[in-house]
């Protein structure tokens, strides 16, 4: 995923060393290692006269014991002291360890430039192999190194390096490691070498960085030189559909508002094809999104430069989306030419349809986030922050404070059936003016949809997001019952505020939390803590964490750790899963019905949009993937009236779970013991009466089943309060 620090070591055995590398080391540095006893006489005097002669030391006068010392040890400063403690200690380690064993010390310990530590890491850095696979002029180019690093870099200063190389080889020869033919053929071998990265085997920046973060918090400086290796609980797959189903929500919602013209333009007049590419390759690959020169318009169709040098068409398809951006309510005319859009000398953004097809788009300013988790455990699954760390690395999922909109009520829902409301029980969704000094005046809230229903059952005021029903639910239970019992889920307390508007969602929080929150109705109505670091080992060591290590780690999560799992019960478990089963009424016949295109029945879920359409929502799961796309703008703005949960998170959400649950088995929360079904008359929620034909079966737990019966469609409910009529 990603690499970090100032050292990097891959630690190997002596087995491990090929036999030529060895040779080489032993050439470079102490051709008579297993023949002195940690002080090399001859060595020293060998140093000595090559400083007189020519006024430089090709072979030092440390032993690689004495370098061992040195390097484990003693300080670098050059004194009389230090060299004498030096000795003393060479002496000492001949006595405690075997030749091998401080030939393998020193082969992972010295320093080798470009911040690598040890043979195996200067072989990743400087060739991208494995120390196995260098060939012999490589290996002694790696010898040349312990000397002077920086001055003997093959990448910096080649030249010299195989100068350096030539004499080690040369001193192999005159010493019997190697053949006069292996001589002349290492030595005409030109130098190859470049700078190696990690390979990258999955793109994660985001958790990345909340693990840099996380490991730094824990270990400061030490994270950077220690060698901590971290496993994170990312799902590779999923990771991979996460980051494009946010970038392709992304585009998406770009193309329904319109094109905002090239990211630059520049002179291409009198360019060559070479004065081009340059003036290209100062905008660098952001997310999926490869930047492109227009370097001819025709009719229907545009020819672009890429950064490679390779050169492309753009269709006509491919182009006439592009409507001119006016506002997020407005687009300028649908283009009939391509030069309505595209001019040569445009800097554009084009992303791969396939391998021999390119589309214009543009660097999203709106973004968004993406968190998938298992309930029952927290441990996170996938994780995207925004369209592209390097683009933006501010991480929407777990510091973007926004308000949830309607992906809050089934929270307040959940505490009303605990306080002695059913499914089945009916409220009023009729106007309702609030008198509340904290919300400074009065307030007149009103449906999204702006008409009203009358008396109405939960289920259905739920999974039709009523606000009315939310606000005298919340009136009904009271803010100091409901508010204690709401922060439960995880959300904080200094951001949520103790008043009616929280039945609308308007409290602060971040996508992960909201997350977290829904595993409850997944899991049974338990609190789980959200983790992404699962191991963490040094030299292939697990590392005990110290006592301050956070909720980021496998062994702090409450569920996985603890005997007493009832300690972190949020709801009953009767309340989960009916609140769990008015949620799949969302998908089955709500607002996020868009949903079916999955051809699952195992899934639930809740949209949700702000005021003025500034935040969109949703948040769905089965009984072992919760996963929640929001999208936003950074600066909270409106995202255009025809922007919802259902229409701009929902489709993110999809495209992610249609990969994530492929294959899976569908998997629906276990339905407790104490949760029985009864036939209701849909009006009033009573006991549907004998021979009913539009009875509905619903819901209960065995102690809130209705006792009465209807007797006429439209009796009144069973939970209908005076006051909500006023």
């Amino acid at each position: 995923m990603a690499e970090y620090g100032e050292q990097r070591r891959t630690p190997i055995s002596y087995a491990e060393i090929p036999d030529a590398m060895r040779l080489a080391i032993l050439a470079a540095e102490d051709s008579r290692f297993y023949e002195h006893f940690g002080i090399d006489l001859k060595g020293l005097g060998r140093a000595a006269f090559q400083l007189a002669s020519s006024g430089e030391i090709q072979t030092g006068g440390s032993t690689i014991t004495m370098q061992v010392a040195k390097n484990f040890f003693l300080t670098p400063e050059r004194t009389f002291e230090r060299k004498f403690n030096e000795i003393l200690l060479s002496l000492k380690i001949e006595q405690e360890l075997s030749k091998e064993e401080i030939l393998e010390l020193y082969v992972n310990k010295i320093y080798l430039g470009q911040r690598a530590y040890g043979i195996q890491a200067a072989a990743n850095i400087y060739y991208g192999r494995d120390i196995s696979e260098l060939t012999l002029a490589q290996m002694a180019t790696i010898a040349g190194l312990p000397k002077a690093p920086s001055a003997n870099n093959p990448v910096r200063n080649p030249q010299r390096s195989m100068e350096r190389r030539n004499w080690i080889l040369g001193r192999m020869l005159s010493l019997g490691y190697i053949t006069q033919d292996e001589f002349n053929e290492a030595v005409q071998e030109p130098e190859n070498a470049r700078y190696h990265t990690a390979d990258i085997e999955l793109s994660a920046f985001y958790v990345a960085e909340m693990v840099r973060a996380e490991m730094f918090r824990l270990y400061g400086d030490l994270a950077y030189t220690e060698g901590f290796h971290v496993t994170t609980t990312l799902d590779s797959r999923m990771q991979e559909a996460a980051d494009a189903a946010l970038r392709d929500g992304l585009i998406a919602y770009h193309e329904r508002h319109g094109y905002h013209g090239p990211e630059a333009q520049i002179d291409i007049s009198g360019l060559t094809a070479e004065q081009q590419l340059t003036q290209l390759s100062g905008y660098p690959l952001l997310g999926n999104m490869h930047p492109a020169l227009v370097t001819d318009v025709q009719d229907q169709s545009a020819s672009i430069l890429l950064r490679d040098g390779s050169t492309a068409e753009l269709s006509w398809d491919n182009i006439r989306w592009a409507r001119a951006y006016r506002s997020v309510n407005a687009m300028g005319p649908v283009p009939r030419t391509a030069s309505e859009v595209l001019t040569p000398g445009d800097i554009i953004r084009i992303v791969s349809r396939d391998e021999n097809t390119w589309r214009l788009t543009q660097l999203p300013r709106v973004q968004g986030g993406l968190v998938a988790m298992e309930p029952d455990t927290g441990a996170i699954r996938a994780l995207s922050g925004g369209f592209s760390f390097n683009h933006n690395n501010f991480n929407r999922v777990n510091q973007a404070w926004r308000q949830p909109g309607s992906t809050y009520k089934p929270f307040l829902y959940a505490v009303a059936l605990e306080q002695g409301y059913t499914a089945a029980s009916i409220v009023n969704d009729s106007p309702i003016v609030i008198h509340d000094v904290s919300l400074a005046g009065e307030w007149r809230p009103e449906n999204h949809s702006r008409d009203f229903e009358g008396p109405i059952r939960l289920r259905e005021a739920l999974y039709r997001s009523k606000n009315l029903v939310s606000i005298r639910l919340l009136r009904d239970i009271g803010i100091d019952t409901a508010y204690p019992k709401l922060l439960k889920f995880g959300f904080d307390a200094e951001r949520t505020p103790p008043n009616l508007s929280l039945s609308l969602g308007a409290a602060d929080v971040t996508p992960i939390q909201v997350n977290t929150a829904y595993a409850a109705f997944a899991n049974g109505g338990y609190r789980v803590v959200p983790w992404f670091i699962d191991e963490v080992l040094v030299n292939g060591q697990p590392v005990m964490l110290p006592e301050q290590a956070g909720d980021a780690f496998k062994h702090t999560n409450s569920r996985l750790n603890h005997d007493e799992p009832e300690d972190f019960r949020i709801i009953e478990a009767s309340t989960a899963y009916i609140i769990h089963d008015v949620l799949a009424d969302v998908i089955r016949r709500g607002t996020g019905r868009r949903a079916q295109a999955l051809g699952r029945s195992d899934l639930a879920g809740k949209t949700g949009t702000t005021n003025q359409q500034r935040d969109a929502w949703f948040t769905g799961y089965n009984r072992d993937l919760v996963t929640t796309a929001w999208i936003g703008f950074d600066q909270p703005a409106p995202l255009g009236r025809s922007e919802y949960g259902g229409t701009a998170a929902l489709p993110v959400w999809i495209d992610f779970m249609r990969v994530a649950l492929d294959g899976k088995p569908e998997s629906t929360p276990p339905r407790p013991e104490k949760v029985v079904q009864a036939r209701i008359d849909p009006a009033t929620g009573l006991l549907a009466y004998d021979g009913q034909t539009d009875s509905i079966v619903e819901y209960f737990t065995e102690e809130t089943v209705p006792r009465r019966r209807a007797s006429t469609p439209g009796q009144s409910g069973n939970r209908v309060l005076e006051s909500l009529f006023d």
